[in-house]
């Protein structure tokens, strides 16, 4: 058996597998069985004649080999795909790039970048998702999006310690800060005082991002009132007096009525980097010009926020 003997499903499988990082999890996205995605990846690995993923407590890991099969699977299924819409009398779009992006960057980042990109090069269509940093830096390595917008804390290591290494442009430092309800005692003055914060009720988030949130150095640990995925209701459950929570400046325009947004004063400045990661070599216009969308809005987002 050859690699050429590989089956179109296997290598969907084994992409799924690429971006997800467990079985369970591309199973289910799938609707298979775990057992079905497990025999799917050993008969691809036959195919190769080498192992394509490392078993690991936590999931699985790519080995060399399986890089390099799942550049390939993504470039084929996409190949195939296309095929399969024009024969079907589908018209291709003239150019699409797949973005990625952390939550809060679907309130204001994203949609600006759009509007920019819509004006300047309409022919370009940008196919989004959402998702926690490890998720999105699954999947670039998979090859399922071009470009993974994600935010960093200090110490601002590298997204992963895969090889080859991600190219990670920075766009912008966006200072943190803490929304609270508009009645709340911290409210009522032009910041706040790191040592009031002890004893708060925090609304935090939830899976890759649950830290966030929460004022990072606490010295005490924290009391979390809700666990929360979405940066909206994070906001919206400020507004209703049930705890508070961290977020960017530069998401101050976009809080509900009845939150306030303030500055931390004492102790270190809290910053977040926001990088765009994507896979090295060549980058295609249309991938170019949609990260330069993202970095004018990041730019004039960040100078709106220091107004």
């Amino acid at each position: 058996m050859t690699f050429s003997d590989a089956s179109l499903t296997a290598l969907r499988v084994f992409r799924e597998v690429a971006e997800r990082g467990t079985l369970t999890a591309a199973a289910m996205a799938l609707g298979y069985t775990q057992s079905a995605v497990s025999r799917q990846i050993a008969s691809l690995e036959r195919a190769a004649g080498t192992p394509l993923l490392e078993r690991h407590h936590d999931g699985v890991r790519l080995t060399p080999a399986g890089r390099i099969v799942a550049r390939r699977a993504s470039a084929v299924i996409d190949q195939i795909d296309t095929t399969a819409r024009e024969l079907a009398g589908i018209p291709e779009e003239r150019a699409t790039v797949r973005l990625g992006w952390f939550a809060s960057a679907g309130a204001a980042l994203v949609p600006d970048a759009l509007v920019r990109l819509r004006r300047t090069h309409p022919g370009i269509t940008v196919v989004g998702r959402e998702g926690g940093t490890p998720t999105l830096v699954r999947a670039l390595r998979a090859g399922t999006i071009d470009l993974a917008l994600v935010a960093s804390p200090p110490p601002y290591r590298p997204l992963d310690a895969e090889t080859p290494a991600l190219q990670e442009q920075i766009l912008t430092d966006r200072s943190l800060r803490i929304a609270v309800p508009a009645d709340h005692p911290l409210a009522r003055g032009e910041h706040i005082d790191i040592a009031d914060l002890r004893g708060q009720s925090w609304i935090a988030g939830t899976g890759d991002d649950r830290s966030l949130g929460v004022w990072p150095g606490l010295d005490e640990r924290p009391v979390i009132a809700h666990t929360v995925r979405d940066w909206l209701a994070k906001l919206n459950l400020v507004a209703a007096g049930c705890g508070i929570t961290t977020i960017p400046a530069s998401l101050a325009p976009a809080c509900p009525p009845g939150v306030r947004v303030l500055p931390v004063r004492g102790g270190p400045t809290e910053t977040r980097r926001l990088l765009l990661a994507r896979l090295p070599g060549p980058l295609p216009d249309p991938v170019a010009r949609v990260a330069e969308a993202l970095r004018a809005a990041a730019i004039e987002s960040a100078r709106d926020a220091n107004d």
